[in-house]
């Protein structure tokens, strides 16, 4: 198999479809079917030739592919990664050009001079055991075709080249690079919210359940997994530096080192104005964002009228988790209209960002995860809905119906009316968890080292890259936000803010609003959010079923259900 340089040239074009993740991720599916269908099968794996940095990462993933021993599983099946095109070396005439009788007449195909190197390279790579084979295509040198020997008589492979793979080493963190130049705060403090900088940013808070506190972030010493890690936490936590600990606060202490709020640690004690509850549901929501404005008010940190803050929301799991007993209760309308009740009393605060973060696609984190999650937890009788439904598919169906309808309802805060009334008050929607499937392992199960020990909370990873997300989505403008999270690991996944775009993104600075009262007479939500919030309902309904069927042949076992 060789392949690459179509999706070489068609990488500046569309940068996500020939990333080379993608690019991998073909390439898995090409070989996982003849893994699967092919006997009696050696595969030749040829690097992508060289093209500057691009094929760097390209030629990493296959490796990466390859070395992962994902199909060292059977005897009669092997694919070997072939390394001579790792570099290539032209010969050159004499007035320096590149001797073109090497290629066809279009100057990019190979001639049959060309293909006569890459077929005597290929047979001798196929000969050379692992660990020892040629890495380099010289096509000045005449290539001399080895032969089997009496000792060595067969195509080498992993296995009788007695080779191991070498081991990636440990991540000692799940920290970030900060990368960002130029990042001093406004000269002096902004009366609009439309005109925010990161530095500007003096108080943080957030509102939520468990997967704000951190349940299970780090493993438990003891029996009992539900300790909250608020320091680990992805929208409020403060624990360490960026460095060490990839969280939105951490991140804005690049910006500005004075920020307060933040959590540390995992007592209530030092929970900062972090105000979520393990257990909570929206209905809880006003009563948190009641108690987030008493803090406020209440804290000699905090500075009422002249500090900025930004504070995060993110709720719904526990909601759809007790969808099936009232449902009217639990419907996505009472959803929406808690929330909206939370925002109205925190509309009450000066000078604020709040972040409404969409919840995320349920219903794969209950098709079953299998490895360490086989046995029952206790924790797992509290989200009796999916559980229930995996063996009901009408009320799985319903059950994501009703995941899809919480999170275009939430959706349209971002136009509310009533919210675009001040200069210093703002909701943003952060969608990065609309489209966001679970993310698999080399070998095509679910990756759990995103998943806490009940395999439903995430893990300190799962909280570096949800930072990760609600980051990069803060600095992304309305209506262009990323809807999916893209679950790989990189120190330097976080976007900075730009000389043309150093703000905070809303409604307004998105260009997608001109003037702040051109709807003072107009309805509750602007007349074209609503096809919006249609069209991004429909790409919500195909991204999750992307998802359902991405995990519901894995094996099925049980889950921690409690947020």
């Amino acid at each position: 198999m060789f392949i690459g340089g179509n999706d070489l040239c068609d990488f500046c074009n569309d940068l996500a479809q020939y990333s080379p993740q993608n690019f991998t991720d073909n390439i898995r599916r090409a070989l996982d079917i003849l893994h699967a269908e092919v006997p009696r099968a050696f595969v030749n794996l040829v690097k992508v030739l060289e093209i500057t940095n691009l094929r760097e990462l390209y030629q990493s993933s296959m490796r990466e592919l390859v070395e992962s021993g994902r199909y060292d599983t059977r005897e009669d099946f092997s694919v070997v990664l072939q390394p001579f095109f790792h570099s290539i070396r032209l010969p050159l005439l004499e007035d320096g050009r590149p001797d073109m009788s090497l290629f066809a007449p279009d100057c990019i195909h190979p001639s049959q001079k060309f293909h006569s190197q890459l077929a005597r390279a290929l047979w001798v790579n196929m000969l050379e055991p692992l660990g020892r084979k040629t890495d380099t295509l010289d096509l000045t040198a005449d290539v001399a075709l080895s032969c089997p020997t009496q000792n060595e008589p067969f195509l080498r492979t992993v296995r009788n080249s007695n080779y191991t793979y070498p081991t990636q080493p440990a991540i000692e963190n799940w920290g970030s690079d900060f990368l960002c130049m130029g990042w001093s705060p406004s000269s002096s403090v902004p009366t609009s919210v439309h005109e925010l900088r990161p530095a500007d940013i003096r108080v943080v808070a957030a509102l939520g359940d468990s997967l704000t506190t951190a349940v299970g972030a780090r493993p438990s010493n003891s029996s009992d997994l539900l300790v909250s890690w608020r320091g680990l936490s992805w929208s409020v936590g403060g624990d360490g530096a960026l460095e060490t600990h990839t969280t939105l606060p951490n991140i804005l202490k690049k910006f500005n080192p004075r920020i307060f709020g933040f959590s540390t640690g995992t007592q209530e004690e030092t929970a900062g104005l972090n105000v979520a509850v393990e257990g909570a549901r929206a209905r809880d929501m006003p009563a948190q964002a009641r108690d987030l404005v008493e803090r406020m008010k209440n804290s000699p940190e905090v500075s009422l009228e002249e500090d900025w803050k930004l504070i995060t929301l993110f709720i719904g799991g526990n909601d759809l988790c007790h969808y099936c007993e009232n449902p009217e209760a639990h419907s996505a309308g009472e959803y929406v209209r808690h929330i909206q009740q939370a925002l109205d009393i925190l509309y009450e605060l000066p000078r604020a960002f709040v972040n409404v973060v969409q919840v995320m696609e349920l219903a794969g984190l209950h098709q079953g995860q299998g490895g360490k999650c086989d046995t029952p937890l206790a924790a797992q009788s509290n989200c009796t809905c999916f559980r229930r439904s995996q063996e009901n598919m009408l009320e799985m169906q319903e059950l994501k119906q009703v995941n899809w309808n919480f999170q275009s309802g939430i959706s349209r805060f971002s136009y509310w009316h009533q919210y675009l009334q001040r200069e210093d008050f703002t909701v943003v929607v952060q969608p990065f968890f609309q489209n966001t499937l679970i993310p698999l392992d080399e070998r095509g199960g679910a990756d759990l080292t995103f998943f806490s020990e009940d395999c439903f909370h995430f893990s300190e990873r799962g909280h570096a890259e949800m930072a990760i997300a609600l980051w990069n989505n803060m600095l992304e403008p309305v209506g262009g936000k990323t809807t999916s999270n893209n679950f790989t690991y990189s120190r330097t996944k976080l976007k900075c803010p730009s000389a043309e775009r150093p703000y905070l993104h809303t409604l307004r600075n998105s260009q997608l609003l001109q003037d702040p009262v051109e709807a003072e007479a107009g309805p509750t939500v602007l007349s074209w959010a609503a096809p919006v919030a249609a069209g991004g309902s429909l790409v919500v309904g195909i991204g999750s079923v992307m998802a359902w069927r991405a995990v519901r042949r894995r094996q099925r076992g049980n889950l921690s259900t409690s947020f």
